[in-house]
């Protein structure tokens, strides 16, 4: 906080210290949608990288399970096993793009 001396009335708002402040509203897609992004990984994993297709299926059965019961999904498994499909497929690979479009709409 300033000590500047004004030398008499400040006329303005009283909220002076809240000028600027920008509140953020998080954007949750639907679960649903996610769920649909992890099967389009699935998919493409099956056809590029027989070998990833079981860390696109911890995705999804977490996903499905947070749909289930209506909790959070468990992020640490989630982003466990995009890491490890986001180092096995390679660059312009449509396993790459689910990857990266779910890291950023899970915000991970």
């Amino acid at each position: 906080m300033s000590t500047y001396n004004f030398h008499g009335n400040v006329n303005g708002p009283s909220n002076m210290g809240d000028h600027g402040r920008i509140e953020i509203n998080h954007y949750e897609p639907p679960p649903e949608a996610v769920v649909r992004l992890a099967e389009g990984l699935i998919e493409a994993l099956r056809a590029e990288y027989p070998v990833l297709v079981g860390h696109g299926e911890v995705i999804r059965g977490a996903l499905m399970e947070s749909v289930g019961d209506g909790g959070p999904p468990n992020r640490g498994r989630i982003r466990s096993a995009l890491e490890t499909i986001s180092i096995g497929a390679a660059a312009g690979t449509g396993s790459l793009a689910f990857t990266q479009q779910l890291m950023h709409v899970m915000g991970l």
